[in-house]
């Protein structure tokens, strides 16, 4: 009988390897942000947790402070999967420090960018356009849609920040002064709605947009260059503030994101703490997947799965073989 003991408690043993690591993983609590890149991004966790590592998860809604603050003082929930941390930067500093949470992977590997842009087409017919003050130059390559013979630069929807720093730039540049005419569009929709004209069209625009977005999914732009650097202390003195009198030269921020955790998950949930440290995307990525989720009006879970299924390449660097498969037999 002895014979046979030691191997029977070691099959034993064997079979209880994935009950205890999904175990010590258990409940897991992401929290959906609510902007579209965020919320893919909740249920690309959301899949590979509960397909890959025997968690059970479930989503919660979540908005940039109060999901910082419930993470910090209440310890749930466990994970925001894209946070964004300019807002809070010196907060989580100290979180982190403290051992209140864990910073995983930046996940917008290229941060969230902001800019003046132009269509590639045009960059490319104009290589002398590299800069914003190359572009004002030009004001018949960017023609005001009522009114040719000026140029237009289309600003940021009413009541955004960037509408503030928007008009600011403009008037730094002195735009007025060289042809060019500021538009407001109003709304997401009706700046949306002139880059695609322009498209269609085949004709320049010029102006503010920002990324990982799906318009910069489905159409191809550049960004121009101000010519300068950030200036944090500018910033904050006029070029964000509305009504300065004598704004300058500046150029955006560039917003960092984040996969934030709390310190009693990570520390529980080793293999997955390793996953949310390791998993990130580039712009050009995740701006395919925000236009394929709007070209086909498709749920953030929806969008989440697109990815697992054609991006394979990018998503089996971030976990263990065996994981990956167990995700791959899901889909």
């Amino acid at each position: 009988m002895k014979t046979f003991l030691i191997p029977a408690v070691f099959a034993a043993a064997l079979s209880m390897v994935a009950p205890v690591e999904a175990a010590e993983c258990g409940k897991v609590s992401i929290a959906e942000m609510k902007w579209a890149s965020a919320g893919i991004a909740a249920n690309f966790d959301k899949i590979i947790l509960e397909k890959g590592y025997g968690c059970s998860v479930t989503i919660v809604d979540g908005d940039t402070l109060p999901t910082f603050a419930s993470m910090n003082e209440k310890g749930t929930p466990d994970i925001a999967s894209e946070y964004w941390i300019n807002s809070v930067r010196a907060l989580l500093d100290q979180a982190v420090s403290t051992g209140r949470l864990v910073q995983g992977a930046e996940i917008l590997a290229d941060g969230a960018v902001e800019g003046w842009w132009i269509p590639k087409f045009i960059a490319d017919a104009h290589p002398d356009i590299r800069s914003v003050e190359d572009a004002l130059k030009h004001p018949e390559l960017f023609p005001a849609e009522d009114d040719a013979a000026k140029g237009a630069v289309y600003n940021c929807p009413a009541d955004w920040s960037c509408q503030i720093s928007t008009t600011n730039l403009f008037k730094a540049l002195a735009a007025d002064k060289k042809d060019f005419e500021l538009v407001e569009t109003g709304s997401p929709e009706r700046l949306d709605a002139s880059i695609a004209r322009a498209f269609e069209n085949k004709v320049g625009w010029l102006g503010y947009y920002w990324a990982p977005t799906a318009v910069l999914g489905k159409y191809d732009m550049t960004r121009l260059s101000f010519g300068v650097g950030h200036n944090k202390s500018e910033w904050d003195r006029c070029t964000a503030v509305a009504g300065c009198t004598r704004p300058e030269l500046n150029s955006y921020p560039v917003s960092r994101a984040f996969t934030l955790m709390t310190r009693s998950f990570a520390s529980r949930a080793g293999p997955v703490t390793a996953y949310l440290k390791t998993r990130k995307w580039d712009n050009a990525t995740i701006n395919q997947v925000l236009a394929w989720q709007d070209e086909n009006r498709e749920s953030n879970e929806d969008a989440a799965i697109h990815f697992l299924r054609n991006y394979e390449g990018l998503w089996m660097k971030w976990v263990p073989a065996d994981v990956a498969e167990k995700v791959k037999a899901s889909l």
